[in-house]
């Protein structure tokens, strides 16, 4: 996926098992971001990070939906956990992840294995992307904030 290009409209499966679709949410900017995994420091981080702020994220009409391969009872336990006030999407055929390309070949401690890459997808009211913050780009303590930013440029 690159910038201007029309969004998938299905996103999959959320936390509470209900199809969730881009275009339920057509007029509002929808914050999509890519994450490894639930319950884990970074991840962790990084969606403490969207709560903290869903409040002005809201006020800039912005929604925000979590996506990563993680099940729906894993997401629903993390939601609730984390008292995450936005949807998580359970991509465990990976469907939705191979489409926005942030899938593929990932290296750690000398071993090589597949897994997501950590990415976010700005798309506007009218579906398409606006902007994407590459894993390089995203910092997962302040991430709200680096959206929001990019929101008033």
């Amino acid at each position: 996926m690159n910038t201007g290009d029309l969004a998938p409209d299905l996103l999959g499966i959320d936390d509470q098992g209900g199809e969730l679709r881009l275009s339920q949410f057509r007029g509002q900017k929808v914050v999509l971001y890519f994450y490894p995994k639930d319950n884990t420091s970074g991840c962790t981080a990084e969606a403490c990070s969207f709560r903290d702020h869903y409040a002005e994220l809201q006020q800039a009409g912005c929604v925000v939906i979590g996506v990563s391969a993680d099940s729906v009872k894993s997401h629903a336990g993390f939601r609730q956990k984390q008292q995450l006030p936005f949807h998580l999407v359970a991509d465990t055929d990976h469907r939705l992840l191979e489409a926005y390309g942030v899938w593929g070949e990932k290296k750690m401690y000398g071993r090589t294995y597949m897994g997501i890459y950590r990415t976010t997808f700005l798309i506007d009211e009218e579906g398409r992307i606006a902007r994407i913050f590459t894993p390089k780009e995203i910092k997962t303590k302040t991430h709200a904030q680096q959206v929001l930013q990019a929101l008033t440029q």
